[in-house]
């Protein structure tokens, strides 16, 4: 870490370091002027060479600071120290998602919990006109408090600006959706398509298209199906019932945005499983199962 403690980057003081990455050192601050905590991301000297870097870096900047909602980073500045940019956001205390999913499936209690509030956020975003691209338990921070964060849109397509990266293939190969594995365009079903790989790994606690490599694991979400467990409660189902539908590989079968997801999500279980493609079999081995 370059910065040690007391630095000052404009009206923001350097306390101590968090981490580093590919793109950026990231430190604990302190906004002087408000006193308060803050998280400052600098953008590394050797990375502010590389333009597709420096690129992500202002689109994630520019795309969070459009956003106000809780279930989204808070981009609070952007400035240079010494030619270097960094960007202020919110001093998120708790951790990733990947973290969290270190000892498996996730109760699903829990999980639809923070499900709703990912597509909370995505819904925030796309109402912004705003694709994250790269949804993945990486870029998904439980705080301490239970409240889940967004973050990450160094990928994001925002509508009406040039988008840098057109004709590319964009995002993380076990989550990208079909159309973004082609380099096609991504519109919010994308996201959907994303989000239902991650609800699937909370449910299953295993990734929905895996591989030993990222052609492998983008070959799978381009032509294999994942694998759909027998569900253990009511709320299982109504989960596994969601992920499904978002994991189609047709964008016009999937759920048309992240505020239907949670539409879904917020409904009275029973009769969101009554309306889906489930057997009456099904359904009423289930029912006699939650009765025992």
């Amino acid at each position: 870490m370059r910065l040690p403690a007391g630095t000052t980057l404009g009206p923001y003081e350097v306390t101590a370091p968090l981490g580093s990455g590919g793109m950026g050192e990231v430190y604990r601050g302190r906004d002087v002027r408000l006193g308060r905590e803050v998280a400052l991301k600098l953008l590394l000297p050797d990375a502010a060479g590389d333009q597709e870097r420096l690129r992500r870096f202002q689109v994630e900047a520019a795309a969070a600071g459009l956003l106000d909602h809780p279930n989204v980073v808070a981009v609070l500045d952007v400035g240079t120290h010494e030619g270097a940019s960094y960007v202020v956001s919110e001093l998120l205390e708790g951790d990733t998602l990947r973290a969290c999913l270190a000892g498996g499936a996730l109760p699903a209690a829990r999980v639809h919990d923070w499900a709703l509030q990912v597509a909370h956020g995505l819904a925030a975003a796309h109402a912004r006109g705003i694709v994250h691209r790269d949804l993945k338990p990486e870029n998904v921070f439980i705080t301490a408090a239970g409240v889940v964060k967004l973050l990450d849109f160094g990928l994001a397509k925002v509508a009406g600006q040039v988008d840098s990266w057109p004709g590319q293939v964009l995002g993380t190969a076990a989550y990208m959706s079909p159309e973004q594995a082609r380099g096609r365009p991504a519109d919010e079903r994308s996201d959907v398509f994303a989000l239902g790989s991650v609800l699937y790994e909370m449910v299953t606690g295993q990734r929905a298209f895996n591989g030993s490599s990222a052609l492998v694991a983008m070959s799978a979400v381009l032509r294999d199906e994942p694998h759909w467990p027998e569900p253990e409660s009511l709320e299982a189902a109504r989960l596994l019932h969601v992920a499904r539908r978002c994991l189609q590989k047709d964008p016009r079968r999937r759920y048309p945005s992240a505020a239907a997801v949670a539409a879904e999500l917020e409904a009275d279980p029973l009769a969101v499983l009554a309306a889906g493609p489930w057997p009456r079999r099904a359904l009423a081995w289930l029912s006699n199962r939650l009765r025992t």
